[in-house]
């Protein structure tokens, strides 16, 4: 299946299988390809597969069968650098990747890595925490930030690397609502920007409407669906049996539309949707009382 124009594939995952030694099977023939810019969300409950499918992109583990191409080659065929040059995975935990002593090390690591003449690398350290509003953070101790600073640190990281695909496993876990909707905001305006793909696994239905282009629904260690919000929230009945659920304004429509109170249409998902829908029913049936009551 296929996520975006079909002219420009950043990613694709061709027939990927994977099982651990025990034997238990966890993904089974993913298959999809996406486009260069768009944002996707896995989206799946805990222990599906989505962060297996994240480490098989970033050839941090080996599928049984199947490959990953990256701009159109295969990841097993490319070097170290090369790979982690073009393709950046932000871990759901930031402790597992924050090692340096200063935040300034920390982004500094992977640019020095690339053996970038060090008024590159003191560059890309400036453009990343600027565009990641940390600038003040620069000589901070790793070892004094907030579980949300972390978060913008490790992204940081990554972004210095000038990826043209990041990855990132559940990324507004732990974060309170605040830091969900800033941190979103966050990939979006990198994305809008940078041109960045973004590939974000996650279990959380009401973030998706306002920040992703595609989902792809993770199922029994195989996709269930593909396609927009909109196209993938309009089947509840899929949704449920996927161990999931609308996103709260979806649910609240659905119920709606099932007591005849909404009519035929698009299943709203976001607030705003949901609010320019409802003013339109309003509007329709003051609109059509009135031409009731001037008829003689």
């Amino acid at each position: 299946m296929t996520f975006g124009p079909t002219r420009d594939f950043v990613l694709e995952c061709r027939e990927i299988w994977f099982e651990y030694p025990d034997g238990a099977r966890i993904l089974k023939n993913i298959d999809f390809r996406v486009a260069r810019g768009r944002i996707v969300a896995l989206l799946a409950p805990n222990g599906a597969g989505k962060t297996t499918l994240l480490k098989i992109i970033a050839r941090l583990l080996k599928p049984r069968r199947g490959k990953v191409l990256l701009d159109g080659q295969a990841i097993d065929k490319m070097t170290t650098k090369t790979l982690y040059h073009k393709l950046g995975l932000v871990l759901q935990n930031p402790q597992d990747q924050i090692f340096a002593n200063t935040v300034e090390e920390d982004v500094a690591f992977g640019p020095r890595n690339l053996n970038l003449p060090e008024k590159e690398v003191h560059r890309r350290i400036t453009a990343s925490l600027t565009a990641v509003g940390a600038e003040e953070l620069r000589y901070k101790s790793t070892s004094h930030l907030s579980f949300g600073e972390q978060k913008r640190i490790c992204l940081a990281g990554v972004i210095a690397m000038q990826p043209s695909v990041l990855l990132l496993d559940e990324p507004t876990a732990s974060l309170d609502p605040q830091g969900e909707h800033a941190f979103l905001r966050l990939l979006h305006t990198i994305n809008q920007t940078q041109g960045t793909t973004v590939i974000a696994a996650t279990h959380s239905v009401d973030l998706i409407p306002g920040f992703a282009d595609e989902v792809l629904i993770l199922k029994d260690g195989s996709i269930a669906a593909a396609g927009t919000p909109l196209e993938v929230f309009s089947n509840p009945k899929l949704i449920e049996q996927s161990n999931l659920r609308l996103p709260y304004i979806g649910e609240l429509m659905l119920r709606l539309k099932n007591e005849n109170a909404l009519p035929e249409g698009p299943l709203p998902l976001s607030v705003e949707d949901a609010h320019q829908r409802l003013v339109e029913i309003l509007v329709s049936r003051t609109n059509s009382s009135n031409s009731e009551r001037s008829t003689p």
